[in-house]
């Protein structure tokens, strides 16, 4: 569907050449101001224009779905976050938009050169798809996969209830499966602890352990997972044991895998840094 307009538009170039009267006036430049180009090819470069803005939401909109997949299904956003592809998509589409205003400039009011657009556009387009395939290569996560995993993702933008056939004794008896699992065997310590794989060694449908974590804790996955690891850090600042480990150690052994998510999670659950919270409760206790 998306190379229609590229293929409509070549065709259109290829049955044009065969009519001077035309292609004549198929032309990039004002060299020859007195000629009117045709309507449709008119058309076709408006198309042009407007497909980079528009793919630019369109890509925005993914990114948001992207957000809301990661809490709804991963307690760690590491590695699948797409942080690099959301930064080349927001440089290409601001360098993107320049370029095109600058040649609605150059077309109208005959200003700039009509080179530097359309070399400025390949140029941009290139090393963005070349930073694309270099980083996408990096993303191990797109080649990884789960094929004895009967439990799926949850994909939806926005989870629904309201037709769900979770029975309210079912949603007891998960609730209390998932509590003495989060007490018992700690799943939350292991870092890239996913919804299916919790729903896999609970027995239970990934859509309905997203229900009672929703409705039941009002939290999505994400957040679930790492409030357990938070109250897991802050048991172990406060455990002799641990007084030689540092913070981040603390936070590897409770289940986080990186620095910058660590103390990013513990400030938004807390309001406080780890060591402002650890200075705290070292007053309190001396």
């Amino acid at each position: 569907m998306h190379f229609i307009p590229f293929v409509c538009f070549n065709l259109y170039l290829l049955i044009a050449s065969f009519f001077p009267d035309v292609s004549g006036r198929i032309r990039m430049d004002h060299v020859a101001r007195d000629v009117e180009p045709p309507i449709l090819f008119l058309i076709f470069l408006i198309l042009t224009a407007l497909s980079g803005p528009v793919y630019f939401v369109l890509s925005i909109k993914l990114f948001k779905k992207l957000d809301l997949n990661i809490f709804n299904n991963f307690s760690s956003s590491e590695n699948i976050n797409l942080d690099w592809l959301r930064k080349l998509v927001y440089i290409f589409g601001i360098i993107w938009t320049a370029l095109i205003v600058i040649a609605v400039i150059h077309h109208v009011f005959h200003l700039f050169s009509m080179t530097f657009c359309t070399d400025g556009l390949f140029l941009s387009l290139s090393a963005f798809i070349i930073l694309i395939g270099y980083f996408g290569l990096k993303q191990k996560e797109i080649f990884s996969h789960d094929p004895g995993n009967n439990h799926g993702y949850i994909t939806e933008p926005k989870i629904k209830y309201a037709g769900s056939g979770l029975k309210e004794a079912d949603a007891k008896l998960y609730i209390k499966k998932l509590n003495d699992q989060m007490e018992s065997e700690k799943p939350y310590l292991y870092p890239n602890l996913t919804l299916p794989q919790l729903a896999t060694d609970l027995e239970i449908p990934s859509n309905y352990l997203s229900q009672v974590i929703n409705e039941t804790f009002g939290l999505n996955f994400f957040d679930f997972i790492n409030r357990y690891r938070i109250e897991d850090v802050k048991a172990k600042m406060a455990d002799p044991k641990f007084d030689s480990y540092s913070l981040l150690g603390i936070a590897f052994e409770s289940g986080f895998n990186s620095k910058s998510a660590f103390n990013r999670i513990f400030k938004k659950l807390t309001g406080q840094t780890p060591s402002e919270y650890k200075k705290i409760k070292s007053g309190e206790l001396h």
